[in-house]
Protein backbone atom coordinates (compact mmCIF):
# COMPACT_ATOMS: atom_id res chain seq x y z
CA UNK A 1 0.00 0.00 0.00
CA UNK A 2 1.33 3.68 -0.81
CA UNK A 3 0.60 6.05 1.96
CA UNK A 4 0.96 9.47 -0.53
CA UNK A 5 -2.08 7.84 -2.27
CA UNK A 6 -4.77 9.82 -1.37
CA UNK A 7 -7.69 7.33 -1.50
CA UNK A 8 -5.79 5.85 1.40
CA UNK A 9 -6.66 8.65 3.87
CA UNK A 10 -9.09 5.50 5.53
CA UNK A 11 -5.40 4.15 6.82
CA UNK A 12 -4.18 7.63 7.56
CA UNK A 13 -6.81 8.90 9.54
CA UNK A 14 -6.94 7.83 13.20
CA UNK A 15 -8.09 4.46 15.11
CA UNK A 16 -11.18 3.34 13.09
CA UNK A 17 -9.33 3.37 10.26
CA UNK A 18 -7.10 -0.16 11.09
CA UNK A 19 -9.14 -1.77 14.28
CA UNK A 20 -7.97 -5.28 13.36
CA UNK A 21 -4.18 -4.22 12.98
CA UNK A 22 -4.28 -2.60 16.28
CA UNK A 23 -6.02 -5.25 17.99
CA UNK A 24 -3.57 -7.67 16.68
CA UNK A 25 -0.85 -5.65 18.44
CA UNK A 26 -2.68 -5.51 21.69
CA UNK A 27 -1.41 -7.68 24.40
CA UNK A 28 -4.08 -9.22 26.92
CA UNK A 29 -2.16 -7.10 30.28
CA UNK A 30 -2.88 -3.44 30.61
CA UNK A 31 -0.10 -1.37 29.20
CA UNK A 32 -0.63 1.87 31.20
CA UNK A 33 1.99 1.33 33.42
CA UNK A 34 4.43 1.00 30.93
CA UNK A 35 2.62 4.25 29.18
CA UNK A 36 3.70 6.26 32.02
CA UNK A 37 7.08 4.76 31.84
CA UNK A 38 9.35 8.32 31.16
CA UNK A 39 11.01 8.47 28.04
CA UNK A 40 14.46 8.38 28.95
CA UNK A 41 13.46 5.01 31.48
CA UNK A 42 11.69 3.55 29.01
CA UNK A 43 14.95 4.57 26.42
CA UNK A 44 17.24 2.47 28.81
CA UNK A 45 14.46 -0.26 28.54
CA UNK A 46 14.84 -0.68 25.16
CA UNK A 47 18.94 -0.44 25.05
CA UNK A 48 19.04 -2.85 27.66
CA UNK A 49 16.41 -5.35 25.81
CA UNK A 50 14.56 -5.46 28.92
CA UNK A 51 11.70 -4.00 26.38
CA UNK A 52 11.03 -4.04 22.50
CA UNK A 53 10.46 -1.18 20.02
CA UNK A 54 7.71 -3.33 18.86
CA UNK A 55 6.58 -4.36 22.57
CA UNK A 56 6.73 -0.31 23.79
CA UNK A 57 4.52 0.72 20.53
CA UNK A 58 1.99 -2.43 21.19
CA UNK A 59 1.67 -0.66 24.73
CA UNK A 60 0.89 2.66 23.31
CA UNK A 61 -1.38 1.52 20.49
CA UNK A 62 -3.48 -0.13 23.39
CA UNK A 63 -3.42 3.10 25.49
CA UNK A 64 -4.42 5.32 22.01
CA UNK A 65 -7.40 2.87 21.23
CA UNK A 66 -8.47 2.88 24.93
CA UNK A 67 -8.65 6.44 25.67
CA UNK A 68 -7.85 8.41 22.27
CA UNK A 69 -11.64 8.71 21.19
CA UNK A 70 -12.35 10.26 24.59
CA UNK A 71 -10.02 13.40 24.25
CA UNK A 72 -9.00 13.27 19.87
CA UNK A 73 -5.64 14.41 20.91
CA UNK A 74 -3.99 11.79 18.13
CA UNK A 75 -5.90 12.62 15.00
CA UNK A 76 -3.97 11.01 12.25
CA UNK A 77 -2.36 7.46 13.21
CA UNK A 78 -0.63 5.18 11.10
CA UNK A 79 -0.17 1.78 12.83
CA UNK A 80 0.93 0.44 9.86
CA UNK A 81 4.10 2.56 9.22
CA UNK A 82 4.74 2.49 12.71
CA UNK A 83 4.48 -1.53 13.16
CA UNK A 84 7.54 -2.12 10.47
CA UNK A 85 9.45 0.80 11.82
CA UNK A 86 9.39 -0.85 15.10
CA UNK A 87 9.96 -4.41 13.54
CA UNK A 88 13.31 -2.41 11.55
CA UNK A 89 14.51 -0.88 14.96
CA UNK A 90 14.75 -4.38 16.51
CA UNK A 91 16.26 -5.84 14.20
CA UNK A 92 18.90 -2.74 13.78
CA UNK A 93 19.15 -3.48 17.58
CA UNK A 94 19.84 -7.39 17.20
CA UNK A 95 22.61 -6.91 14.53
CA UNK A 96 24.21 -4.82 17.05
CA UNK A 97 24.15 -1.49 15.26
CA UNK A 98 24.85 2.19 16.30
CA UNK A 99 21.70 3.20 18.44
CA UNK A 100 20.11 6.99 18.68
CA UNK A 101 18.54 8.18 21.82
CA UNK A 102 15.28 7.76 20.88
CA UNK A 103 15.33 4.00 19.50
CA UNK A 104 12.43 2.49 19.73
CA UNK A 105 10.60 5.21 21.45
CA UNK A 106 6.65 5.97 19.70
CA UNK A 107 6.28 9.48 19.15
CA UNK A 108 3.64 11.83 17.78
CA UNK A 109 4.16 15.31 15.87
CA UNK A 110 2.69 18.18 15.93
CA UNK A 111 -0.12 18.68 12.78
CA UNK A 112 1.83 21.76 12.24
CA UNK A 113 4.80 19.69 11.33
CA UNK A 114 5.41 18.59 8.25
CA UNK A 115 6.31 14.64 8.06
CA UNK A 116 7.56 12.36 4.75
CA UNK A 117 4.31 10.28 3.80
CA UNK A 118 2.06 11.04 6.33
CA UNK A 119 -0.90 13.30 6.17
CA UNK A 120 -0.43 17.09 7.49
CA UNK A 121 -3.54 18.99 7.58
CA UNK A 122 -2.48 22.31 9.39
CA UNK A 123 -5.80 21.74 11.22
CA UNK A 124 -6.94 23.74 7.65
CA UNK A 125 -9.85 22.27 5.32
CA UNK A 126 -7.28 23.75 2.21
CA UNK A 127 -4.49 20.72 3.58
CA UNK A 128 -6.74 18.41 4.40
CA UNK A 129 -5.53 15.53 1.67
CA UNK A 130 -1.53 17.07 2.14
CA UNK A 131 1.04 14.43 2.49
CA UNK A 132 4.09 15.84 2.62
CA UNK A 133 7.25 14.29 0.37
CA UNK A 134 10.20 15.87 3.15
CA UNK A 135 9.98 16.15 6.64
CA UNK A 136 10.45 19.13 9.36
CA UNK A 137 13.87 19.24 10.68
CA UNK A 138 12.74 18.36 14.01
CA UNK A 139 10.88 15.68 12.48
CA UNK A 140 13.96 14.50 10.88
CA UNK A 141 16.37 15.07 13.65
CA UNK A 142 13.62 12.45 16.02
CA UNK A 143 13.69 10.11 12.91
CA UNK A 144 17.93 10.08 12.97
CA UNK A 145 17.55 9.71 16.69
CA UNK A 146 15.44 6.36 16.34
CA UNK A 147 12.00 7.85 17.04
CA UNK A 148 8.96 5.56 15.76
CA UNK A 149 6.58 7.95 14.61
CA UNK A 150 3.06 6.73 15.46
CA UNK A 151 0.93 9.75 14.21
CA UNK A 152 -0.03 13.80 14.14
CA UNK A 153 -1.39 15.68 16.95
CA UNK A 154 -4.33 17.76 16.90
CA UNK A 155 -4.03 21.74 16.59
CA UNK A 156 -6.43 24.48 15.86
CA UNK A 157 -6.28 26.27 12.68
CA UNK A 158 -2.57 26.88 11.30
CA UNK A 159 -1.60 26.68 15.48
CA UNK A 160 -3.61 30.12 15.60
CA UNK A 161 -4.82 30.46 18.77
CA UNK A 162 -5.03 28.43 22.21
CA UNK A 163 -7.43 26.84 21.98
CA UNK A 164 -7.01 23.26 19.90
CA UNK A 165 -10.02 22.78 17.69
CA UNK A 166 -10.46 23.02 13.87
CA UNK A 167 -13.29 22.10 11.16
CA UNK A 168 -10.98 19.19 9.92
CA UNK A 169 -10.51 17.53 13.29
CA UNK A 170 -12.83 18.86 15.51
CA UNK A 171 -11.74 19.76 19.46
CA UNK A 172 -9.24 18.16 21.71
CA UNK A 173 -10.66 17.67 25.32
CA UNK A 174 -8.50 18.42 28.40
CA UNK A 175 -8.35 14.62 30.04
CA UNK A 176 -8.82 16.18 33.61
CA UNK A 177 -12.13 17.86 32.65
CA UNK A 178 -13.13 16.51 29.65
CA UNK A 179 -15.62 19.90 29.53
CA UNK A 180 -12.59 22.23 29.13
CA UNK A 181 -10.19 23.11 26.28
CA UNK A 182 -6.72 21.68 26.52
CA UNK A 183 -5.17 24.89 25.57
CA UNK A 184 -3.16 25.38 22.25
CA UNK A 185 -1.48 25.22 19.70
CA UNK A 186 0.34 22.11 20.66
CA UNK A 187 -2.69 21.18 22.68
CA UNK A 188 -3.26 17.34 21.32
CA UNK A 189 0.13 16.81 22.50
CA UNK A 190 -0.36 18.08 25.95
CA UNK A 191 -3.19 15.70 26.13
CA UNK A 192 -1.32 12.83 24.49
CA UNK A 193 1.47 13.00 27.08
CA UNK A 194 -1.08 13.48 29.67
CA UNK A 195 -3.04 10.25 28.98
CA UNK A 196 0.15 8.07 28.16
CA UNK A 197 -0.39 8.00 24.75
CA UNK A 198 3.23 8.78 23.71
CA UNK A 199 6.68 9.19 25.85
CA UNK A 200 7.70 12.83 23.53
CA UNK A 201 5.86 14.40 21.25
CA UNK A 202 6.69 18.07 19.64
CA UNK A 203 5.17 21.44 19.04
CA UNK A 204 6.06 24.82 18.40
CA UNK A 205 5.56 27.65 20.29
CA UNK A 206 4.72 31.78 19.01
CA UNK A 207 2.36 33.73 21.78
CA UNK A 208 2.30 30.27 24.07
CA UNK A 209 1.70 27.21 22.21
CA UNK A 210 4.41 24.84 24.05
CA UNK A 211 3.62 26.10 27.47
CA UNK A 212 -0.05 27.22 27.44
CA UNK A 213 -1.34 23.65 26.75
CA UNK A 214 1.71 22.27 29.23
CA UNK A 215 -0.06 24.31 32.18
CA UNK A 216 -3.61 23.36 31.10
CA UNK A 217 -3.26 19.26 30.88
CA UNK A 218 -0.58 18.99 33.58
CA UNK A 219 2.99 18.29 31.56
CA UNK A 220 6.27 19.95 31.01
CA UNK A 221 6.81 22.71 28.08
CA UNK A 222 9.29 24.55 27.27
CA UNK A 223 9.82 27.19 24.90
CA UNK A 224 13.58 27.34 23.77
CA UNK A 225 15.59 30.47 22.72
CA UNK A 226 15.14 30.90 18.84
CA UNK A 227 17.30 29.23 16.91
CA UNK A 228 17.76 26.48 19.17
CA UNK A 229 15.51 24.19 17.11
CA UNK A 230 16.26 26.33 13.92
CA UNK A 231 13.78 26.41 11.30
CA UNK A 232 16.27 26.75 7.43
CA UNK A 233 12.65 27.30 5.92
CA UNK A 234 11.07 30.35 7.86
CA UNK A 235 9.85 32.74 5.36
CA UNK A 236 11.29 35.68 7.81
CA UNK A 237 14.24 33.93 8.65
CA UNK A 238 15.58 36.70 11.12
CA UNK A 239 11.75 36.77 12.83
CA UNK A 240 12.63 35.64 16.57
CA UNK A 241 8.54 34.68 17.84
CA UNK A 242 8.19 31.64 16.60
CA UNK A 243 10.06 28.39 17.35
CA UNK A 244 9.68 24.67 17.58
CA UNK A 245 10.33 22.27 20.74
CA UNK A 246 9.04 19.62 22.67
CA UNK A 247 6.81 18.60 25.77
CA UNK A 248 7.31 15.69 27.94
CA UNK A 249 5.92 14.65 31.62
CA UNK A 250 8.76 15.81 33.50
CA UNK A 251 11.90 18.22 33.00
CA UNK A 252 14.27 15.03 32.40
CA UNK A 253 12.47 13.84 29.86
CA UNK A 254 12.06 17.19 27.71
CA UNK A 255 15.95 17.77 28.58
CA UNK A 256 16.37 14.19 26.90
CA UNK A 257 14.29 14.74 23.69
CA UNK A 258 15.11 18.35 23.16
CA UNK A 259 18.97 17.17 22.85
CA UNK A 260 18.33 15.03 19.71
CA UNK A 261 16.33 18.04 17.98
CA UNK A 262 18.57 20.81 19.11
CA UNK A 263 22.02 21.82 17.16
CA UNK A 264 23.17 24.39 14.69
CA UNK A 265 22.01 24.40 10.91
CA UNK A 266 24.30 26.86 8.63
CA UNK A 267 20.66 27.51 6.46
CA UNK A 268 19.34 29.40 9.64
CA UNK A 269 20.68 32.55 10.35
CA UNK A 270 19.74 32.36 14.30
CA UNK A 271 20.98 29.08 14.61
CA UNK A 272 22.57 28.70 17.95
CA UNK A 273 26.03 27.45 17.55
CA UNK A 274 26.02 24.77 20.40
CA UNK A 275 24.95 21.15 19.83
CA UNK A 276 22.41 19.22 21.31
CA UNK A 277 24.33 17.08 23.77
CA UNK A 278 24.31 19.58 26.16
CA UNK A 279 20.84 19.17 27.24
CA UNK A 280 21.47 15.76 27.82
CA UNK A 281 24.08 16.12 30.97
CA UNK A 282 22.79 16.03 34.45
CA UNK A 283 19.85 18.98 35.56
CA UNK A 284 21.35 19.10 39.73
CA UNK A 285 22.19 22.21 41.18
CA UNK A 286 22.43 24.17 44.04
CA UNK A 287 20.31 27.21 44.07
CA UNK A 288 21.23 29.07 47.28
CA UNK A 289 21.79 32.63 47.03
CA UNK A 290 20.15 33.03 43.52
CA UNK A 291 18.19 35.66 42.51
CA UNK A 292 14.58 35.13 41.29
CA UNK A 293 12.40 38.07 40.29
CA UNK A 294 8.25 37.58 40.89
CA UNK A 295 6.18 38.83 38.90
CA UNK A 296 3.91 41.94 39.75
CA UNK A 297 0.64 42.19 37.56
CA UNK A 298 2.52 42.52 34.31
CA UNK A 299 1.28 46.04 34.19
CA UNK A 300 -2.40 45.27 34.61
CA UNK A 301 -2.85 42.08 33.16
CA UNK A 302 -5.98 40.09 34.68
CA UNK A 303 -5.63 37.17 36.12
CA UNK A 304 -8.13 34.76 37.68
CA UNK A 305 -8.09 34.92 41.62
CA UNK A 306 -7.59 30.69 41.43
CA UNK A 307 -4.51 30.79 39.04
CA UNK A 308 -3.06 33.70 41.28
CA UNK A 309 -3.86 31.67 44.87
CA UNK A 310 -1.70 28.37 43.36
CA UNK A 311 1.16 30.29 41.85
CA UNK A 312 1.79 33.10 44.97
CA UNK A 313 1.60 30.20 47.03
CA UNK A 314 4.72 29.01 45.79
CA UNK A 315 7.18 31.97 46.71
CA UNK A 316 7.92 29.51 49.53
CA UNK A 317 9.19 26.58 47.24
CA UNK A 318 11.23 29.25 45.78
CA UNK A 319 12.93 30.14 49.02
CA UNK A 320 12.88 26.78 50.07
CA UNK A 321 15.39 26.03 47.51
CA UNK A 322 17.67 28.25 48.51
CA UNK A 323 16.62 31.33 46.29
CA UNK A 324 16.07 35.17 47.43
CA UNK A 325 12.98 36.07 45.69
CA UNK A 326 11.96 39.51 45.32
CA UNK A 327 8.97 40.98 43.61
CA UNK A 328 9.86 42.68 40.88
CA UNK A 329 8.89 42.68 37.11
CA UNK A 330 10.35 45.09 33.68
CA UNK A 331 7.81 47.20 31.91
CA UNK A 332 6.23 45.12 29.86
CA UNK A 333 4.42 48.03 27.48
CA UNK A 334 6.80 47.42 24.36
CA UNK A 335 5.53 44.05 24.04
CA UNK A 336 2.19 45.27 23.41
CA UNK A 337 3.15 46.82 20.38
CA UNK A 338 6.32 44.79 19.06
CA UNK A 339 4.13 41.31 19.33
CA UNK A 340 0.51 42.52 17.68
CA UNK A 341 2.62 43.93 14.98
CA UNK A 342 5.06 41.39 13.72
CA UNK A 343 2.46 39.10 14.74
CA UNK A 344 0.26 40.04 12.23
CA UNK A 345 3.38 40.86 9.51
CA UNK A 346 4.44 37.26 9.89
CA UNK A 347 0.44 35.61 9.50
CA UNK A 348 -0.30 38.21 6.53
CA UNK A 349 2.57 36.97 4.97
CA UNK A 350 2.35 33.18 4.90
CA UNK A 351 -1.46 33.09 4.32
CA UNK A 352 -2.38 36.08 2.65
CA UNK A 353 -2.20 34.85 -0.73
CA UNK A 354 -4.34 31.73 0.40
CA UNK A 355 -6.98 33.88 1.91
CA UNK A 356 -7.79 35.88 -1.53
CA UNK A 357 -7.56 32.60 -2.98
CA UNK A 358 -10.10 30.82 -0.82
CA UNK A 359 -11.67 34.06 1.64
CA UNK A 360 -14.43 31.31 3.21
CA UNK A 361 -11.81 28.88 4.27
CA UNK A 362 -10.28 30.67 7.30
CA UNK A 363 -11.84 31.27 10.57
CA UNK A 364 -12.71 34.57 11.48
CA UNK A 365 -9.97 35.89 13.50
CA UNK A 366 -7.42 34.35 11.86
CA UNK A 367 -8.80 35.80 8.80
CA UNK A 368 -9.40 39.14 10.86
CA UNK A 369 -5.33 38.73 11.77
CA UNK A 370 -3.94 38.44 8.22
CA UNK A 371 -6.28 41.41 7.10
CA UNK A 372 -4.56 43.34 9.69
CA UNK A 373 -1.19 42.12 8.74
CA UNK A 374 -2.11 43.06 5.17
CA UNK A 375 -3.16 46.92 6.15
CA UNK A 376 0.35 47.26 7.89
CA UNK A 377 2.58 49.90 6.58
CA UNK A 378 6.11 50.04 6.40
CA UNK A 379 6.03 52.94 8.74
CA UNK A 380 4.09 49.87 11.41
CA UNK A 381 6.37 47.49 10.91
CA UNK A 382 9.32 49.51 12.15
CA UNK A 383 7.33 51.00 14.85
CA UNK A 384 6.92 47.19 15.75
CA UNK A 385 10.20 46.50 15.04
CA UNK A 386 11.66 49.65 17.49
CA UNK A 387 9.44 48.52 20.00
CA UNK A 388 11.23 44.91 20.09
CA UNK A 389 14.53 46.20 20.24
CA UNK A 390 13.35 48.06 23.33
CA UNK A 391 11.55 45.19 25.03
CA UNK A 392 14.84 42.96 24.31
CA UNK A 393 17.44 45.60 25.85
CA UNK A 394 15.05 46.31 28.93
CA UNK A 395 14.48 42.20 29.39
CA UNK A 396 17.91 41.81 29.19
CA UNK A 397 18.98 44.32 31.75
CA UNK A 398 16.34 43.89 34.08
CA UNK A 399 18.00 39.94 34.39
CA UNK A 400 21.20 41.31 34.61
CA UNK A 401 20.27 41.35 38.39
CA UNK A 402 18.02 38.44 38.07
CA UNK A 403 18.33 35.08 37.63
CA UNK A 404 15.32 34.21 36.54
CA UNK A 405 11.77 35.38 35.86
CA UNK A 406 8.78 33.41 37.40
CA UNK A 407 5.56 34.19 36.49
CA UNK A 408 2.09 31.98 35.98
CA UNK A 409 2.07 30.17 32.31
CA UNK A 410 -1.38 31.37 32.21
CA UNK A 411 -4.06 33.68 33.33
CA UNK A 412 -6.95 31.68 33.49
CA UNK A 413 -7.40 28.16 33.59
CA UNK A 414 -8.71 25.72 31.51
CA UNK A 415 -12.24 27.04 29.87
CA UNK A 416 -15.12 25.47 28.47
CA UNK A 417 -14.57 23.65 25.67
CA UNK A 418 -17.08 25.36 24.15
CA UNK A 419 -15.53 28.92 24.33
CA UNK A 420 -13.08 29.73 21.57
CA UNK A 421 -11.55 32.07 23.79
CA UNK A 422 -12.26 34.04 26.72
CA UNK A 423 -13.87 36.94 26.79
CA UNK A 424 -12.96 38.89 30.02
CA UNK A 425 -11.01 38.14 32.63
CA UNK A 426 -11.51 38.90 36.61
CA UNK A 427 -13.60 41.82 34.94
CA UNK A 428 -11.31 43.17 32.41
CA UNK A 429 -12.70 42.36 28.50
CA UNK A 430 -10.75 41.70 25.80
CA UNK A 431 -10.85 43.19 22.08
CA UNK A 432 -8.26 40.42 20.28
CA UNK A 433 -7.99 36.71 20.95
CA UNK A 434 -5.12 36.74 22.16
CA UNK A 435 -5.80 39.12 25.04
CA UNK A 436 -6.20 36.68 27.57
CA UNK A 437 -2.65 34.97 26.98
CA UNK A 438 -0.55 38.31 27.90
CA UNK A 439 1.50 36.28 30.37
CA UNK A 440 3.01 33.76 27.44
CA UNK A 441 3.48 36.25 24.22
CA UNK A 442 5.22 38.86 26.56
CA UNK A 443 7.36 36.38 27.15
CA UNK A 444 7.80 35.19 23.98
CA UNK A 445 8.33 38.82 22.43
CA UNK A 446 11.42 38.74 24.71
CA UNK A 447 13.41 35.87 22.69
CA UNK A 448 14.15 34.17 26.09
CA UNK A 449 13.72 31.01 27.27
CA UNK A 450 10.44 29.89 29.12
CA UNK A 451 9.27 26.40 30.89
CA UNK A 452 6.13 25.82 31.80
CA UNK A 453 5.97 23.53 34.94
CA UNK A 454 2.74 21.41 37.00
CA UNK A 455 2.29 23.76 40.18
CA UNK A 456 -1.18 22.95 41.45
CA UNK A 457 -5.28 22.35 40.85
CA UNK A 458 -7.44 24.88 41.07
CA UNK A 459 -10.34 23.69 43.82
CA UNK A 460 -11.98 22.18 40.79
CA UNK A 461 -9.18 19.96 40.20
CA UNK A 462 -7.69 22.13 37.30
CA UNK A 463 -4.17 22.07 36.47
CA UNK A 464 -2.53 25.10 36.84
CA UNK A 465 1.17 25.98 35.68
CA UNK A 466 4.09 28.00 36.36
CA UNK A 467 6.97 29.82 34.14
CA UNK A 468 10.07 30.03 34.93
CA UNK A 469 12.12 32.68 32.39
CA UNK A 470 15.55 32.81 32.46
CA UNK A 471 18.56 34.78 30.69
CA UNK A 472 18.94 34.92 26.86
CA UNK A 473 20.14 31.68 25.12
CA UNK A 474 20.45 29.86 28.88
CA UNK A 475 18.07 27.28 27.89
CA UNK A 476 19.97 24.56 29.79
CA UNK A 477 19.45 27.03 32.99
CA UNK A 478 16.09 27.27 32.66
CA UNK A 479 15.56 23.59 32.43
CA UNK A 480 17.76 23.09 35.70
CA UNK A 481 15.36 25.48 37.93
CA UNK A 482 12.37 23.95 36.56
CA UNK A 483 13.57 20.23 37.79
CA UNK A 484 14.39 21.38 40.74
CA UNK A 485 10.79 22.86 41.22
CA UNK A 486 9.48 20.01 39.71
CA UNK A 487 11.25 17.95 42.23
CA UNK A 488 10.36 20.19 45.59
CA UNK A 489 6.47 19.84 44.15
CA UNK A 490 5.64 16.86 42.30
CA UNK A 491 2.23 18.05 40.90
CA UNK A 492 3.77 16.49 37.77
CA UNK A 493 2.56 12.67 39.07
CA UNK A 494 -0.38 13.54 39.08
CA UNK A 495 -2.80 11.78 36.40
CA UNK A 496 -6.35 12.09 34.61
CA UNK A 497 -8.61 9.55 35.92
CA UNK A 498 -9.52 8.46 32.72
CA UNK A 499 -5.80 7.36 31.42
Amino acid sequence: MSVTDPTRRDVLLGLAAAPLLIRTLMSQTSSSSLCFTGAVEMARLIRTKKLSAREALTAHLEQIARVNPKVNAIVTLVPELAAAAAARADEMQARGETLGALHGLPVAHKDLLETRGILTTFGSPLYKDYIPTEDDILVDRMRRAGAIIIGKTNTPEFGSGSQTFNTVFGATRNPYDLTKTCGGSSGGAAVALACGLVPVASGSDTGGSLRNPAAFCNVVGFRPSVGRVPNPKAAFAWLTLSTSGVLARSVEDLAFSLSTVAGPDPRSPLSINEPGAVFARPLGRSFKGVRVAWFKDLGGAPFDPRVRTVIDAHRKTFESLGCSVEQAEPDFAPAEIAFRILRAWNTANAYGARLREHPDAFKDVLKGEIEEGLRLTGSDVARGETAHALLWRRFQAFLEKYEYFVLPTTQVPPFDINMPYPMEIAGVKFDSYIDWMKSCWYISATGNPAASVPAGFTPEGLPVGIQIVGRNKEDFSVLQMAHAFEEATGFGKRRPSIA
